[in-house]
């Protein structure tokens, strides 16, 4: 069956400044966004015959696209599926491509979220219960993995808790670089393992933050790229794995790894034709809702042996300078996570790695970036995994 490899090409991106956004809504994030990606690509709105936009929290239909871009009588389609969203939008818009229905189209991500007078979405349901299954918020869960990470492995609670503030550091020290980033400080080891707890063993630190913001693209095939520029960016792949509850309903759920990004990131390396991903990935960006998330990103997806997470974070592996640097503009933990807006974000900074237009954390090499969206929480997922690549 063929696949996404090199027949689709994004030719413009864009990307608001993620952080708390009183002064704009979300028409005019998406114009930011929007336009920005249309003027990189060297297009007029005219040229856009359909578009995708992903969002949770907005309940509108495709016209909160369509009127601020001034849109004539498109399709555009409204998606929403948990974290995964952006990369949900990305995906149908890929597939149109490749499949010869459009030309040129747009798809876009945003969420408003830091002036509702509510901190976030909220806890993550399901259909209706009997109700007595009691609130867990995101942040238990997910320390729930984390004590659970440290027994399986035999690993003290220090030594874990130094390895998920080492990953702390490391995207904060990325985010200082990024001025569209909401969070650009350095932050210390000790103030990491020093911050007020949220979840134990997750600390302020370990946790990413909420904000606003919205990004965008404009993919096109390959033929057609050409004519606009000579570095437009080739996807090789694009997957979604969706959990059917089988961790909440079945007791072998270990808790030390995630079933959706296996699946999802297998799929989407087969489909790129990557063998070895820790040697052929040149950086990727993930989904660090928590410091945990990332550590068990990085055995998920094959960047580090199951068990050994914790000392590539201490070599340094994923670092700016490592041998796979991971969340080069931040992450999640700089940029806050505007739910819908969050997987188009980090493909904007995979974009502009592979154009050599990073500026102060540009990488010597940047041929083949990855980006990873994980929605739900332990026990059932949706995971997105998107691979785009230099040109030949």
């Amino acid at each position: 069956m063929p696949g996404l490899k090199d027949r689709v090409a994004i030719i413009g991106m864009g990307c608001t400044r993620f952080g708390e956004l009183w002064d704009k809504d979300v028409e005019d994030m998406l114009v930011d966004a929007c336009f920005e990606a249309i003027e990189d690509a060297k297009i007029e709105p005219k040229d856009i015959q359909a578009g995708w936009v992903g969002t949770v929290g907005s309940s509108f239909s495709g016209q909160m696209l369509s009127h601020p871009l001034k849109l004539e009588y498109i399709p555009i389609s409204r998606l929403e599926n948990f974290c995964a969203t952006a990369t949900d939008a990305f995906m149908n818009a890929c597939y149109a491509v490749a499949a010869g229905v459009y030309d040129i189209v747009i798809t876009a991500g945003v969420e408003k979220l830091k002036d509702t007078g509510f901190a976030g979405l909220g806890a993550v349901g399901g259909p209706p219960t009997a109700g007595v299954e009691p609130p867990v918020p995101p942040p238990a869960q997910f320390a729930l993995a984390a004590t659970r990470y440290a027994h399986h492995y035999g690993l003290s609670m220090e030594e874990l808790k130094t390895a998920l503030a080492k990953i702390a550091v490391k995207n904060h020290h990325n985010g200082t670089l990024n001025p569209k980033a909401h969070f650009r400080r350095e932050v210390t080891l000790e103030q990491v393992l020093n911050a007020p707890m949220v979840a134990w063993p997750l600390g302020l630190f370990d946790c990413c933050g909420v904000s606003d913001g919205a990004a965008a693209a404009i993919i096109t095939n390959p033929e057609i790229a050409k004519k606009f520029r000579d570095d437009y960016v080739l996807v090789k792949a694009v997957k979604l794995a969706c959990g059917a509850r089988q961790g909440q309903l079945q007791d072998w759920y270990d808790f030390v790894h995630f079933e959706e990004n296996v699946a999802a990131s297998k799929a989407a390396y087969e489909e790129a034709g990557i063998k070895n991903p820790r040697q052929e990935i040149d950086l990727a960006s993930v989904h660090d809702c928590f410091t945990i998330t990332e550590l068990i990103i990085y055995e998920d997806l094959q960047f580090s042996p199951r068990g050994k997470g914790p000392e590539d974070v201490d070599a340094g592996t994923f670092t700016l300078e490592g041998e796979l640097p991971v969340n080069t503009d931040g992450g999640l933990k700089c940029f806050g996570h505007p739910v819908g807006a969050s997987g188009l974000r980090m493909l904007y900074e995979v974009y502009k790695q592979i154009q050599g237009k990073a500026e102060q954390r540009q990488l010597k090499k940047a041929d083949i970036g990855l980006t990873h969206n994980l929605g739900g929480l332990p026990g059932s997922f949706t995971c997105g995994v998107t691979i785009v690549g230099r040109r030949d």
